[in-house]
């Protein structure tokens, strides 16, 4: 769609026909609402999932008790309601780190220490909300954001890797996200030395909990994408999937075009080839996806999210890891890999 190229507010001769084949005069008359009118009866229409927050997250691959269970984490997070936030953790159990900074806890009293130093020094309008979830109550992907200012001065999209136990209280929790739309400095600043980096993500505390069928597709398509057979890794994929990179802003539709952009651009994929691996798997039947490790590369870990159809086919995949890793030499040759001719 051409999006951007008519007023907003007013009634062209290519909208009211677009109207007219849709539904004659009733429909041409709501063409004329102004798209204030149209976003108007949408808000009334549905709560916002987070106060102040105008973004529904999409829970189409994740259960009801997931959506209903983990939004008041997030509400308590964006009041800074301390107490509320950290009852959604298990004390008897606990694992916090963020794959790309290197911070890390492994105990309920130090993140929570932690969380009572950083909350007088949030912006006022701070704000930590899903955008989409993945998963179920026994483990999940969380895709969110945290707003400005709240761990640094760019805004901070994750991909969290959740564990729950089996009364929904979450003991483990890695973050991934690429820091360059933190900015490359700002992480530089931020990050862990080298010493002090965790070397147990300690996913052994909580086992493999996912689904049978997410933990099947996970390894057949890690295996592939280690041995380089895009082949293998395509019997995977529906035939309308979607690939998307994060760092590399790069989105691919249709198995015809993922086959030829893997076969072309592998080789410098960082979850792609000798050396990677499968960390950890999370999710169910119809959403999820896994961690994973990558040695002989510059960049060492990051995250798979994965949408399965009915069939238990991928129809979205989702890689995560940290952009600052890559030069741009490397971001430009994954760009110029995508050009179909």
């Amino acid at each position: 769609m051409n999006q951007g190229t008519e007023p907003t507010g007013s009634s062209t001769r290519r909208q009211l026909l677009r109207a007219a084949a849709v539904g004659g005069t009733a429909a041409a008359a709501a063409s004329l609402l102004p798209t204030s009118a149209w976003a108007d009866t949408r808000a009334r229409g549905g709560a916002q999932y987070v106060a102040g927050v105008d973004v529904i997250p999409d829970a189409s691959h994740a259960t009801n008790a997931l959506v209903t269970h983990i939004r008041g984490y997030y509400q308590a997070k964006s009041d800074k309601n301390l107490d509320w936030q950290m009852s959604y953790f298990s004390r008897e159990q606990f694992t916090y780190i963020d794959a790309i900074l290197g911070w890390h806890w492994y105990a309920w009293e130090d993140m929570h220490k932690a969380l009572a130093g950083w909350y007088p020094t949030w912006p006022a309008d701070s704000k930590s909300y899903p955008t989409r979830l993945l998963g179920d109550t026994t483990s999940a992907i969380l895709v969110f954001t945290d707003t400005p200012g709240m761990f640094g001065p760019g805004q901070v999209r994750n991909f969290g890797a959740v564990n729950f136990d089996r009364h929904g209280r979450i003991e483990r929790w890695v973050d991934y996200w690429d820091s360059r739309q933190f900015g490359v400095s700002d992480w530089q600043k931020e990050q862990e030395p080298p010493n002090q980096w965790p070397t147990d993500f300690r996913e052994s505390t909580v086992g493999e909990t996912a689904s049978p069928l997410m933990r099947r597709v996970a390894a057949a398509l890690a295996e592939a994408l280690r041995t380089n057979d895009i082949a293998a890794a395509m019997d995977l994929f529906s035939s309308d999937a979607v690939f998307e990179d994060v760092p590399a802003h790069i989105q691919i539709t249709s198995k015809a075009s993922i086959h030829a952009y893997l076969t072309k651009a592998g080789s410098a994929l960082p979850y792609v080839g000798a050396g990677t691996g499968v960390r950890h798997v999370l999710g169910n039947d119809v959403g999820g996806g896994y961690e994973w490790t990558a040695s002989g590369g510059p960049v060492p870990r990051g995250i798979t999210g994965i949408e399965l159809d009915p069939w238990g086919r991928i129809e979205r995949f989702t890689a995560v890891w940290n952009g600052a890793y890559a030069d741009d030499a490397l971001l430009t040759l994954l760009a110029r890999k995508a050009i179909e001719r």
